[in-house]
């Protein structure tokens, strides 16, 4: 049965916190996961989380502190001696020891580091720290199970029971030669039926797909998702053998990605969540509304240069919103497409096949839907040339704004800029303006004003 957070059990643990019953509460949380037990902090107060972290023992905090929100632990981590984090760190693997020491200060780094007893473990993390962000040398964890050719299967057997200890989970063993170049992997079936006195060498598998160091982690997560991977080795430029990527980092960043572009979507400059300070939230979200804002003012100009139109034929006032609505909605829908292509790396082809077919989509929908308009025009006006102009007006802002949902992701992607920046206020605003001009031009030479 699922673990449930409910009023009555934060009640209860409130309650034996106040009472100082440690007894009680290492009994509330013996039976509960870790990632379980981050949700709960989550819930109780800051002071009622120390007390938790602080009481229970490193085994289990390391992994829930890995699980927790990164503004929660960056709070706690404050609360926490240098040799409380160091005994945490200890119980975790290099990669998350690495990614919790790195959210410290550079001063907190090295008291961490220097209070490490496992002198293993601190080079391991100084190593991790030293690549860049964003790469797979940054992602990667250096425990793994590896063997040499040279090694026997029983030789081999012996040694990989003393490696696997320090291993979470035994995905993939690697072969290496004596310069720890990796050749290949060896599968657990052969090892077990190969003779005792075989060479590693007559029995690994010469083909392992592997990533650089220096790779970017969004490449590393698609030839994961593309090769169905559980497990990656990370090699550096000589193909020596430094570390692996394993499929729970992987399902993080993929996280980590899809929030981020949600939120650029949305027209968030900046990571954030509900629960941050006004003035961060409002830093985020301000660039884009004064974008909205631009986009406003330039419709205005737009609209106030065609008032003859205006003075003349009403009802095209009172299309507008449509119009612009209209224009907005495709452009995000021809973006969306885009910039999930781009992400999963299914866009294919010249950007001119590209823009072409979706000219031809845009003109399908353009033509249904201005049919159905024209005809509620006519019907509601009684004026053939005013239906005539705002439904050959529709037709074209669509396709326009077919076309600028394509080429804008595709033109940011080629230049390094995160395509799903498209998708937000920058698509729907530069549409409206586009929208509304065309709009109006048209209006105007149809109907001869």
């Amino acid at each position: 049965m699922a673990f449930e957070i409910t009023d009555k059990f934060l009640e209860k643990l409130s309650d034996v916190i106040n009472a100082n019953d440690d007894k009680a509460i290492t009994l509330l949380f013996r039976e509960v996961h870790y990632a379980d037990i981050a949700e709960v902090l989550d819930e109780v107060s800051f002071d009622e989380a120390i007390y938790i972290i602080k009481l229970l023992d490193s085994e289990k905090t390391s992994e829930i502190l890995t699980e927790l929100d990164e503004d929660i632990r960056e709070k706690i981590l404050k609360n926490l001696s240098t040799k409380e984090i160091a005994e945490e760190v200890e119980e975790m693997d290099s990669d998350d020891a690495a990614d919790i020491i790195g959210e410290l200060s550079e001063e907190r780094q090295e008291r961490v580091i220097s209070a490490l007893e496992d002198d293993e473990l601190a080079a391991d993390i100084k190593e991790l720290l030293s690549y860049e962000e964003e790469t797979a040398g940054a992602l990667m964890a250096k425990e793994l199970v590896k063997v040499y050719e040279t090694w026997t299967v029983a030789g081999c057997m012996r040694r990989i029971r003393g490696q696997a200890k320090d291993v979470t989970r035994v995905h993939s063993i690697y072969v290496v030669d004596k310069e720890d170049k990796l050749i290949g992997r060896l599968s657990l079936k052969d090892l077990i039926i190969a003779k005792s006195e075989q060479k590693i060498s007559e029995i690994y598998i010469d083909k392992v797909d592997s990533v650089n160091i220096n790779e970017d982690n969004e490449e590393v997560a698609k030839i994961m998702a593309k090769y169905d991977l559980e497990a990656i080795p990370v090699v550096d430029n000589n193909k020596v053998l430094l570390g692996r990527i394993t499929i729970d980092d992987i399902v993080d960043l993929l996280k980590e990605e899809a929030d981020k572009d949600y939120q650029m979507a949305a027209g968030l400059t900046q990571d954030v969540d509900s629960d941050d300070s006004i003035f961060q939230l409002t830093r985020a979200r301000l660039p884009w509304l004064f974008l909205g804002l631009l986009g406003g003012i330039g419709a205005f100009l737009v609209m106030e240069g065609f008032h003859g139109v205006f003075s003349k034929y009403v009802a095209l006032f009172f299309f507008t919103p449509l119009i612009a609505a209209m224009a907005g909605n495709v452009g995000v829908q021809s973006s969306a497409i885009i910039v999930q292509g781009l992400a999963n790396d299914d866009v294919k082809g010249s950007v001119n096949s590209r823009l072409f077919k979706e000219m031809l989509l845009a003109a399908l929908n353009g033509v249904i839907l201005a049919l159905f308009l024209f005809l509620f025009v006519w019907a509601y006006q009684g004026k053939i040339d005013l239906a005539l102009a705002i439904s050959v007006s529709l037709v074209v802002v669509i396709i326009v704004a077919g076309l600028i949902g394509t080429f804008v992701p595709l033109f940011l992607n080629k230049r390094g800029i995160d395509p799903a920046i498209a998708t937000g206020p920058f698509i729907t605003t530069s549409n409206d303006i586009f929208g509304i001009l065309i709009y109006f031009l048209i209006a105007k030479l149809i109907l001869g004003i």
